[in-house]
């Protein structure tokens, strides 16, 4: 019997749009629209971010998750759905000042970074267990840093959990998993932990077989775990993944090529990554066998 991967894509990040990118899902329609088509190609699980349907900035606001969500679970009730909870963890030092914060920042609460799951209950929601650098630059941006302490994760952990969504431990580097394993050891995440491997972003853990070997063997041994590498690392990571006995995640948030200077779409990415899955010989997991796989509704 083949082992069943699931496949999630991630439709639409919070960052910087690329500025030749053609119809970049942006209003909670499009992005609906997105994690619908990612479903047809045969995605098992669609991760969503908010942004704001005037503007396209990243929108943490439960209104806009709220309208994306209806839409998903109307058009397509049996799709697993994971939502981030990292917006509201970026704090920018004034350039000029870093012990003061520029006007960007942008800090939330426990409570304000999860208000949208606890009231939309979706089956699976990210939790960053980093701390790290992002450089500026883009649109005139200036450094920051995405900010996740310990203390605030301990209490995002326990209103997850109380909302009866899955944690899905975003790791961006090796500490982020010996972190990850403190509060599992602690009693605010459930077992076995779901773990998600993130690879290739600037500054923290490189796309390579020998980091996602490393980050593998620092997992719990019960932990369900997957993997994703950025940009032109995202089929690599794919396969490696598959390989290695984890699952996989693709989409826009994290590449927005099917090729050098070749644009793809979401179900594309969806459709090459079953192939490469296909081609090793699995299969991608339906929603169904992904609910029964990672423990939820």
């Amino acid at each position: 019997m083949k082992r069943k991967v699931v496949l999630t894509c991630a439709v639409t990040g919070d960052g910087p749009i690329h500025p030749r990118y053609p119809n970049y899902p942006v209003t909670p329609q499009q992005i609906a629209d997105s994690c619908l088509e990612a479903a047809k190609a045969g995605a098992s699980v669609v991760h969503i971010h908010g942004r704001n349907p005037e503007t396209g900035i990243g929108d943490r606001s439960p209104e806009v998750f709220r309208e994306i969500v209806r839409m998903v679970r109307k058009a397509n009730p049996n799709i697993l759905v994971n939502l981030t909870t990292g917006m509201g963890a970026t704090f920018v030092p004034e350039p000029t000042n870093e012990a003061l914060a520029h006007g960007s920042t942008d800090i939330g609460t426990a409570e304000e970074r999860v208000a949208h799951v606890v009231e939309l209950r979706p089956q699976i929601c990210t939790l960053d267990t980093t701390t790290m650098n992002l450089e500026g630059g883009i649109a005139g941006a200036p450094d920051c840093i995405f900010m996740n302490t310990p203390g605030k994760l301990r209490d995002m952990a326990e209103l997850i959990r109380s909302a009866g969504v899955k944690p899905e431990i975003e790791a961006f580097n090796p500490g982020d998993i010996l972190l990850a394993r403190r509060l599992i050891e602690l009693g605010h995440i459930d077992q076995p932990p779901l773990f998600q491997l993130c690879l290739g972003v600037k500054w923290s853990a490189p796309a390579d077989a020998k980091t996602l070997i490393y980050m593998k063997e620092l997992l719990p041994q019960d932990a369900i775990w997957s993997a994703f590498g950025i940009s032109r690392w995202q089929m690599e990571i794919v396969a490696l993944s598959t390989i290695l006995g984890g699952h996989c995640r693709v989409g826009l948030e994290d590449n927005i090529y099917l090729e050098r200077g070749v644009f793809a779409t979401n179900g594309q990415l969806v459709e090459r990554a079953g192939r490469i899955i296909r081609e090793l010989g699995c299969e991608v997991a339906t929603p169904d066998e992904a609910r029964e796989i990672l423990g939820v509704n």
